[in-house]
């Protein structure tokens, strides 16, 4: 299961609420490489683990999970892959984007427990060597597109492939 984040103008966002299947479009169109599409492979619930302690199954109510899962569902019946794809409007964006702006690498250390991670997928933490480097990696990822999103007044969708 990767996770995917896939910046788009508010505009684009609309069409797709209307008809999901430009989403879906837009995503299967191999013939072009969409520079707004980035993945953090399957860092995405280590990252969440990280900003609050919890999985993504126990850390729905936390604000910061919203940064991957905001449970805002384009369309619920569609399936990219690992179910529906998930929206921040552009104001959403700016908010989370200003919170996880300031989080480090330091600030997330604390956080690192591959013993309390046995839950957290891929459920590899204590076998992995560079487990925490690869999590803070992909959590730059994440922060470098949320900041190229605000900075743009850009929308953000998000889903598992």
């Amino acid at each position: 299961m990767i996770g995917n984040l896939l910046r788009v103008k508010e505009s684009e966002l609309e069409n797709y609420l209307k008809d999901s299947s430009l989403l879906l479009d837009r995503i299967n169109n191999h013939d072009t490489e969409d520079a707004n599409l980035v993945d953090i492979d399957k860092a995405w619930d280590g990252i969440i683990f990280l900003l609050t302690g919890q999985s993504i199954i126990n850390s729905n109510n936390h604000p910061l999970s919203k940064i991957l899962f905001s449970e805002q569902i384009i369309d619920e019946v569609q399936d990219l892959g690992y179910g529906p794809a998930h929206y921040l409007t552009p104001s959403q964006v700016s908010e989370l984007n200003t919170q996880i702006s300031v989080i480090t690498a330091n600030s997330l250390k604390p956080n690192f427990d591959p013993a309390k991670m046995t839950e957290v997928y891929p459920s590899v933490w204590e076998e992995e060597d560079g487990a925490f480097e690869y999590l803070v990696d992909g959590f730059s990822v994440v922060q470098k597109t949320y900041a190229e999103a605000a900075k743009n007044g850009e929308a953000m969708i998000t889903f598992l492939s």
